[in-house]
């Protein structure tokens, strides 16, 4: 076994416990920390894919922006520090979810996983990744969709701010 299959194994099964613990867990701060243990987990994959550009945005944006608007809205919404539960009957959604949640697994690991093992794997350019190669695509071949995503970005920005003036 190669060094960075067994990384990558201990990254994946660090992030597939996080995933499991942001839907376990019954505190909702808990539940957002385990979320950013996920996002630094695929922040270092993003890194052993050598895409630093993408593995520092996801540290910045998800990580940093995201979360602390999360976790700011958890506690806002005073959700962490719950009293007494209501007892509730037993559901049967959570075994239908678990039941479905295998049968997409084993959907995917035919149709997707398997054909892929037998596929030879590509090689990635030497300037993969990098912050100069991204703007230099960004700014040249996709510069409409980019200029289009901004201009839809401060429409949404726009009317947030008028609906927020409209309601005080």
């Amino acid at each position: 076994m190669d060094t960075n299959l067994i990384v990558f194994l201990a990254m994946a099964l660090v992030a597939a416990v996080a995933a499991v613990g942001v839907v376990a867990m019954n505190n909702p701060v808990r539940s957002a920390l385990c979320l950013v243990v996920n996002f630094f987990v695929l922040a270092f994959v993003y890194f052993s894919l050598r895409a630093e550009l993408m593995g520092i945005s996801q540290i910045l944006v998800y990580t940093g922006a995201i979360m602390v608007l999360f976790l700011f809205v958890i506690m806002l919404l005073n959700l962490g520090g719950r009293g007494g539960t209501l007892e509730e009957r037993p559901d049967v959604k959570p075994g239908i979810g678990v039941g479905l949640g295998i049968a997409l697994f084993a959907l995917i690991a035919f149709q997707v996983l398997f054909p892929l093992q037998a596929s030879a794997t590509p090689r990635a350019p030497d300037d993969y990744g990098l912050p100069q190669t991204v703007g230099r695509n960004l700014f040249t071949t996709y510069v409409l969709p980019f200029e289009l995503a901004s201009v839809l970005l401060l429409v949404g920005i726009v009317g947030a701010i008028l609906l927020a003036k409209r309601k005080m």
